[in-house]
């Protein structure tokens, strides 16, 4: 794909589930009735209609204020500062004659104040001006006519443009994919500027558009595009494309979103559907919102307080002053006759007292404005600014590796990092890196791999034993001594199966299997160096990548793909030579979070089929053969090691085909694949859930997601600061709590309460299957282990005693429930740390 020349790779039949089509009927019968209007013509951002819609440019604005609304908005929030608002009024009243001091004395404080506070919001939002102005002068190549493309910026673009976007770019507005460098017209996309998700999401064109792979393609392009109006909702998207009299259903297969990067491919055509405010991510955000701090709402706590004692004060001086005035004359004399009655008509006449009390109020208000610290606020913005500027330069909070400082947006709450008391957090790329590495594996009953985890080395130390890596025999820094380059995805050390060892094994033929079942069932794509022919690969996870770097590294070289083949170099066991084996690829049964597990179908240069699995060990042991199981119970053992070292394992497996079986199950499969109606993704569980069956064991696999940087360090001193951590994991509980030891998140001296279902009394009565009474019991078994849990930290809640509380999902199922939830709650908040493992993406959102 070098040279701009297009990918060669047709992968409709890798990619089988994303790449099914689509229907016009449910809701694409919506389009051109409200909330499905808009109309985009393809190619012609000029066109009459388009210009009578009146479609958002694609300007982006984060800004919280503008030239013309700075000076009102501004000045309404200084004056949502009861103070400021106090000393507007007494401004005010101090231009009258009951001020007992000048006009301009009052004024002037306040006028330096606000002024003061004004130009700090307005420096600030400046800055956010300058980031916007970056982002909207970012260029992007424009279809200008004639099959020509140059460059323009994104604030430019309109609907209707067609654009060019390159690999490593950033999506310029929402846009209609119509084609890619690669001949199905897929495209790889990292979504995580917008979800937070580092895997790679695969996007498909219409088969209709696929074929438009040059610049000149698209000099007498046209189409017409009608689909939803813009939307917050990321993951949906319904309209039809109208292209040479055909009429094509669109999804959110085909939409990429503004600010996700185009990734793993050369570049991509696509028609820009919603530009600037109209697009899904910024209908997503909001406006910069007006932050007010803890500190300062408690510190219009104590101005009140401090309005409420200048009242009383002024308000007991007012009576006693309306009393003193009422009798101050006597026998026609006037008893203080030093203030002049005689000469004032209102604010010291004994017959209207009254009215002399309410003015000496307010003047006594006016006098003792002093006790309102109007600088207060002054000190409080100046150390906030500072702050701000401390925060920018802390070479602490500097990132070597993306050559990025901490920027502080806004200094108005400074002060709340100091006021965090729960930190919830993922575990995938939040703790660990989501780099994985493949480090050990488990062939034939045999466990392979001498290198030493985090995780692991966390247990030893806990348990005092030796160090991990003097344990087992083999140095970890012996790599660097000698100068082997580190490879990334790939951390594998044992003398017995590395440089070809393996072919000398006991098991060498299943070993044999387990290595060309890496390099074979996976969606990855390979890149040869030209030059060093050296091959890379770009995956959709990292856990794929890893999984044919560690084939390769071990004798089996993946190194090219087609649309129907795979080639490897395989090292051949008795010439002890790589040699080029082809397998003709048939089929893939591709992974999701329900399946969890991946199958491919291939035909070796021998004419047999195979079907080659890995998926979890929860769906992979009961699909064994009878006659497949002879190493089970050695992997299972071996499995749950892995685990409690923290590491991620799959399952390997295959089985042979014959002829009849496959072709009926293709028959099935590409029926069900075909299928318009709702049912279809279940149609196509069913086929494949007949086909993953009676399949032999060859091993399990183990990768190792490392932590990140610092985050042991980082966690204790967090605890250190009385800061509680909440981790919200899938891995098993047991993986939990080693990881937890690892990271410092559980620690020596601290009493761990465990909420668990896994017990004998409910296993009992999950066998007997009466689904009420196993809810019943296992809910009440929840609330019974929350009460204790929560006895027992009210117990100790005057000594210095730190607790964990650790619970699974099932029991977080209940947890969550109303009538448990404030329960739960208090009993979460009593712990210095809370894990919850084996939670789903929803239960996670529930917690949060």
């Amino acid at each position: 794909m070098a040279d701009g020349r297009r990918g060669k790779l047709h992968l409709s039949k890798i990619y089988t589930y994303a790449c099914g089509k689509t229907s016009l009927k449910g809701d694409h019968e919506q389009i051109g009735q409200p909330g499905f209007s808009r109309v985009v013509f393809c190619n012609e951002p000029d066109h009459f209609e388009a210009k009578i819609r009146n479609y958002a440019n694609n300007y982006v604005r984060t800004t919280k204020y503008t030239l013309a609304s700075f000076l009102p908005k501004s000045l309404f929030e200084q004056f949502r500062r009861v103070a400021n608002f106090f000393f507007l009024v007494t401004g005010i009243l101090s231009f009258t004659d009951l001020a007992p001091y000048s006009a301009v004395s009052a004024i002037l404080p306040l006028v330096i104040v606000i002024s003061a506070t004004m130009v700090k919001e307005g420096v600030e939002d400046w800055q956010r001006k300058q980031q916007d102005i970056e982002v909207n002068n970012r260029k992007v190549k424009v279809h200008v006519g004639d099959g020509t493309f140059h460059d323009t910026e994104w604030r430019n673009l309109r609907v209707g443009d067609i654009v060019k976007v390159e690999k490593d770019q950033f999506f310029p507005a929402d846009i209609l994919l119509l084609s890619s460098s690669y001949d199905d017209a897929i495209c790889y996309v990292e979504t995580m500027s917008l979800d937070g998700e580092t895997n790679l999401k695969l996007k498909q064109a219409l088969e209709a558009t696929s074929s438009l792979n040059e610049d000149s393609n698209f000099q007498n392009f046209k189409a017409v595009i009608k689909c939803e109006d813009p939307n917050a909702n990321l993951y949906t998207f319904v309209g039809t494309m109208e292209l040479e009299e055909q009429h094509c259903p669109l999804n959110p297969q085909q939409l990429l979103l503004r600010d996700s990067k185009l990734r793993n491919t050369d570049y991509i055509y696509g028609a820009v559907i919603f530009t600037g405010h109209d697009t899904k991510v910024i209908q997503n955000s909001t406006e910069a919102p007006s932050k007010r701090s803890r500190v300062e709402k408690k510190m219009d706590k104590l101005i009140y307080f401090l309005f409420f004692v200048l009242f009383l004060i002024s308000f007991v001086g007012s009576i006693i002053f309306g009393i003193t005035t009422k009798d101050d004359l006597k026998n026609g004399r006037m008893t203080r006759w030093y203030l002049r009655p005689d000469d004032t008509t209102i604010y010291f006449d004994p017959k209207r007292a009254p009215v002399a009390a309410i003015l000496h109020f307010l003047t006594a208000v006016l006098l003792y404005t002093y006790m309102i610290p109007i600088s207060l606020y002054v000190s409080i913005e100046i150390v906030k600014v500072l702050q701000s500027i401390f925060i920018n330069q802390d070479i602490h909070m500097y990132d070597k590796e993306t050559d990025k400082p901490a920027h502080a947006r806004t200094s108005n709450l400074n002060e709340e990092l100091g006021q965090v008391d729960t930190i919830l957090s993922d575990k995938t790329g939040t703790l660990t890196c989501n780099s994985m590495e493949f480090i050990k594996c488990s062939v034939a009953g045999t466990a392979y791999g001498r290198g030493v985890t985090e995780v692991e080395r966390a247990m030893e130390k806990r348990k005092g034993s030796p160090l991990a890596r003097e344990m087992n025999g083999w140095d970890e820094d012996e790599d660097a001594q000698i100068g082997k380059p580190l490879i990334k995805g790939y951390n594998f050390k044992d003398e017995r199966i590395v440089h070809g060892n393996w072919v000398n094994e006991h098991n060498a033929d299943v070993i044999q299997g387990f290595l060309r079942l890496l390099a074979l069932c996976h969606t990855a794509i390979p890149e040869v160096d030209e030059v060093t022919g050296h091959v890379s690969y770009e995956a959709e996870s990292p856990d794929e990548a890893a999984f044919v770097i560690a084939a390769r590294e071990l004798g089996f070289e993946f190194y090219k793909r087609t649309q129907t083949s795979i080639s490897l170099h395989e090292l051949d066991p008795v010439s002890g030579k790589k040699v080029e084996r082809v397998y003709d690829l048939l089929n893939v049964l591709e992974f999701n979070s329900t399946r969890k597990r991946m199958s491919v179908i291939v035909r070796n240069e021998e004419g047999k089929l195979l079907l080659l699995c890995k998926g979890a060990d929860s769906v992979m042991f009961e699909r064994l053969d009878k006659n497949g199981r002879q190493f089970e119970e050695d992997t299972r053992n071996h499995v749950n090691e892995y685990a409690d070292a923290g590491l991620r394992t799959l399952i390997l497996a295959y089985r042979e085909l014959d002829e009849e079986e496959y072709k009926e199950f293709n028959k099935k499969f590409n029926e069900a694949k075909s299928s318009v109606n709702a049912d279809r993704e279940a149609l196509i569980d069913e086929v494949t859930e007949k086909m993953e069956r009676n399949l032999i064991l060859l091993g399990a696999t183990a990768v190792e997601d490392k932590l990140q940087l610092g985050v042991p360090d980082c966690i204790d001193k967090l605890a250190q600061a009385g800061i509680k951590i909440w981790v919200l994991t899938g891995d098993k509980m047991e993986t939990a709590i080693n990881i937890g030891f690892a990271c410092s998140l559980l620690r020596q001296g601290m009493k761990q309460i465990i909420i668990s279902l896994e017990t004998p009394d409910i296993k009992a009565l999950e066998k007997v299957g009466d689904k009420a009474v196993i809810t019943k019991a296992s809910k009440e078994s929840v609330v019974h282990q929350i009460t204790a849990g929560k006895a027992q930290v009210t117990a100790s809640s005057g000594s210095s005693e730190a607790y964990a509380l650790i619970i699974d999902g099932k029991s977080l199922a209940y947890a969550l429930q109303d009538d448990v939830k404030n329960l739960f709650l208090e009993l979460a908040i009593g712990c210095a740390s809370v894990i919850c493992c084996r939670s789903s993406p929803k239960q996670k959102a529930l917690v949060s």
